[in-house]
């Protein structure tokens, strides 16, 4: 099967396969990213002793999943989707060893670099999505996207939830305070390696390539490639992210202040991560819980249209931030909208760049679109420190509405979408 030509029957098998090992690796790689959601912004305000370099934190994880979305990209084209995922996995490991040992030493630039080396195992998990579309037919990209996509809430849900658990399994073992849930996170990380090495076979990406160049040699025609239509996908796919990063990655400070501010002397270190993390489990699961139903909505509906649903659905988190973001209530609720949001855009633009791009250039277009979207979201995440500091919760919220607009405006670039 992976030296020939693949039948219809064994393609579809195949991509059942694919599809099923994407999402239990997506399983276990959820849980190092919800760790490090609710964990780097706390480590690093507490290492550093400043609020404003608290999104540094995030803003590491997403420039390590921006400086590893290409060379990833690059490497999946040559060798595969396989070797290009256990490559992930391989920086998400060293990484959290590093934010461990940073955590014990108290040296703030090593953190940095342990939260970018889990970013760049990231840029592994954000291919996976793609994977999942490379021997899909055309009328279910959007839904075997969505299901890899949808895979990541147990992990995702899970790692913030793990937080109490792993302090207790962490003070047992001697870890330093607040890196309990990274042994997890650890172990979760090396079965996805092992689950890749030895079940993503035969390769997706490189059967999918095998496959368009038979069909291009056989009919003597190419695929048609529309780069304005794949130029407005990266676009609304980077916007949107930065939206979610920005604002998720300062609230759980705010959710600190607020702790503090609400009990005083009384608020313990128990309460702040319990309050953070409920909120964040709620803000991921957000994220991914639904991606199957936009899934099916971009495949039904066209994927601008989900695309543009994705916008009204982060305008609504951004204006429960703004409204109602002083009280705990207020900010669940704009987290789990921000996180629905997310989804949409995120499922439907990447189902419209890769169906808008040639065969031969959709796995560069993929890499470039994943490095923008992180490069993006570390701008925006440092950048929402700043503005948090200055003008509080509410002014992130307003702030943040500015490229859910551009999105909104620039949606007739992409109308010669079909379904």
């Amino acid at each position: 099967m992976t030296s020939g030509a693949l039948t219809a029957a064994q393609q579809t098998a195949v991509q059942r396969r694919t599809v099923l090992v994407l999402s239990l690796g997506q399983v276990l790689g959820g849980i190092a990213f919800g760790a490090t959601v609710s964990l780097g912004a706390l480590l690093a305000a507490d290492i550093s002793g400043s609020d404003a370099l608290s999104g540094l934190a995030t803003a590491s994880v997403t420039l390590g999943a921006a400086l590893c979305a290409i060379p990833l990209a690059r490497l999946a084209a040559r060798l595969g989707r396989r070797r290009a995922l256990t490559l992930g996995n391989l920086f998400a490991l060293v990484g959290i060893a590093v934010v461990i040992l940073a955590a014990s030493v108290r040296v703030f630039p090593l953190l940095l670099v342990g939260i970018l080396l889990i970013g760049a195992g990231n840029a592994g998990n954000l291919q996976s999505r793609f994977a999942a579309t490379d021997l899909a037919a055309p009328q279910h990209r959007g839904r075997d996207l969505s299901i890899v996509v949808w895979s990541t809430t147990i992990g995702g849900v899970a790692g913030p939830l793990l937080l109490g658990p792993g302090e207790v399994v962490g003070h047992a073992i001697g870890m330093p305070p607040q890196t309990g849930s990274y042994v997890f996170s650890f172990v979760a990380q090396c079965a996805a390696l092992v689950l890749y090495l030895v079940a993503l076979r035969p390769d997706p990406l490189l059967a999918a390539q095998r496959l368009a160049t038979q069909a291009a040699a056989a009919t003597g025609t190419t695929a048609v490639d529309r780069p304005r239509v794949a130029r407005y996908a990266i676009f609304a796919i980077a916007g949107s992210h930065v939206v979610m990063a920005s604002v998720m990655a300062m609230t759980p400070v705010h959710l600190s202040h607020m702790a503090h501010g609400a009990h005083g002397a009384a608020a313990t270190p128990a309460d702040v991560s319990a309050l953070v993390g409920i909120t964040i489990a709620l803000h991921v699961g957000g994220m991914y819980a639904l991606s199957p139903v936009f899934g099916v909505l971009a495949d039904r509906w066209g994927r601008l249209r989900v695309v543009l649903l994705g916008q009204v659905l982060l305008g609504g988190a951004l204006a429960f931030a703004v409204f109602t973001g002083t009280e705990a209530w207020g900010v669940m609720v704009a987290l789990i909208l921000l996180g629905l949001g997310w989804s949409a855009a995120t499922v439907a633009g990447a189902a419209l760049l890769t169906e808008a791009s040639a065969p031969e250039l959709r796995t560069r277009r993929q890499g470039r679109s994943d490095s923008l979207m992180s490069l993006s979201a570390a701008a925006g995440s440092v950048l929402a420190g700043i503005v948090l500091s200055n003008f509080q919760y509410a002014g992130l919220g307003i702030a943040a509405s500015v490229l859910v607009l551009a999105i909104v405006v620039l949606s007739p670039l992409a109308r010669t979408d079909a379904r």
